[in-house]
């Protein structure tokens, strides 16, 4: 007859069980709809709280508990801890860049139109960037960007705001120092436009997409933005592609980690920045997390990545400064 665990051991185990749960979930990549796939975006801070069962597990002397508790930690900080050692092996494969041709791109969102123009203006300068995209860009926000002297810095431009009816801040945007035109946008929820950078002769466009993905805190909102990930483009010969922007995804969402193998690296692992927060609430700065990335084609190489806070909203803009092959 087998023996019936005892009530400190089911205790514990119940305790530990939903770190265990989270652990499975993340290691298999099998979140599924709300509220899990929003929950996966807190699995750092799973990661660092997976202690908690563990002492409890000591303090009631279960060692079935302890080894539960001890297995689910184990895999969550590895699956965190694995962007540092990535990027440490990502940065060494682009050390030495295919070719000299650079390029600094930035990411800002304007949260709803309300940003400051002035601020993103200076850091454009500051950080003398030579593509600007921009995410929940008003018609009002690209009037102030335009007065506040972006087009001096960045004079070509390409910008889709959405119809009269539809929430104004939707639209998105690509500000460039090399003259763009208008490839074949991204299909979502809200506007992606691509604009496709002239290059040097002999070397391959580069097509640039302002992405915004649906943020999934609602079961509709969580199919959308599953729509919104599977219809981003691949990587293709001819062209090089980058995906930068608000992608409401952290590398903990299998969905992201689906777009990388589509032959995508993420320029902030690359360059040893992966964990590195990107979102957090205004009024309380907690949690932070990591939903905006910079996606570049391999053949791209990432000589470094940057954060800097962006006045009235709640992302902080990413600049990557990349490495174009030359040929």
């Amino acid at each position: 007859m087998a023996a019936v665990p005892s009530p400190r051991t089911r205790t514990a185990v119940a305790v530990a069980l939903p770190w265990a749960t989270w652990a499975v979930l993340r290691a298999t990549g099998s979140e599924r709809g709300f509220p899990l796939v929003p929950a996966m975006s807190f699995t750092p801070y799973a990661a660092a709280t997976a202690v908690l069962p563990l002492g409890v597990a000591l303090r009631l002397r279960s060692r079935a508990g302890a080894l539960l508790s001890l297995g689910a930690g184990a895999v969550l900080a590895g699956a965190v801890l694995a962007r540092r050692g990535l990027a440490r092996g990502g940065q060494a494969r682009h050390q030495e860049p295919p070719g000299t041709n650079r390029l600094r791109i930035a990411s800002v969102s304007l949260r709803l139109g309300l940003v400051p123009a002035g601020p993103v203006v200076e850091l454009i300068k500051a950080q003398d960037v030579d593509v600007l995209v921009v995410q929940e860009l008003t018609p009002d926000a690209d009037r102030r960007l335009r007065a506040a002297g972006i087009d001096v810095v960045l004079p070509h431009s390409l910008v889709r705001h959405v119809p009269v009816g539809e929430p104004p801040a939707n639209g998105g945007g690509v500000w460039s120092r090399r003259p763009v035109r208008e490839a074949e946008p991204v299909p979502g929820g809200f506007e992606q436009p691509t604009a496709r950078l002239s290059a040097a002769a002999g070397a391959p466009d580069v097509d640039v997409t302002a992405v915004h993905l649906w943020p999934p805190t609602t079961p509709a909102s969580e199919r959308q933005w599953r729509a919104d990930l599977a219809a981003l483009p691949a990587p293709e010969r001819g062209v090089l592609r980058v995906l930068a922007g608000d992608f409401n995804a952290s590398l903990d969402h299998t969905g992201l980690r689906r777009v990388l193998r589509l032959g995508y690296d993420d320029a902030a692992l690359m360059a040893g920045r992966g964990l590195t927060w990107t979102w957090a609430p205004l009024r309380f700065r907690f949690p932070r997390l990591s939903i905006d990335h910079v996606l570049v084609d391999p053949r791209i190489g990432v000589s470094e990545v940057r954060v800097f806070p962006v006045p009235g909203s709640d992302h902080r803009a990413v600049v990557a400064e990349l490495r174009l092959p030359e040929s």
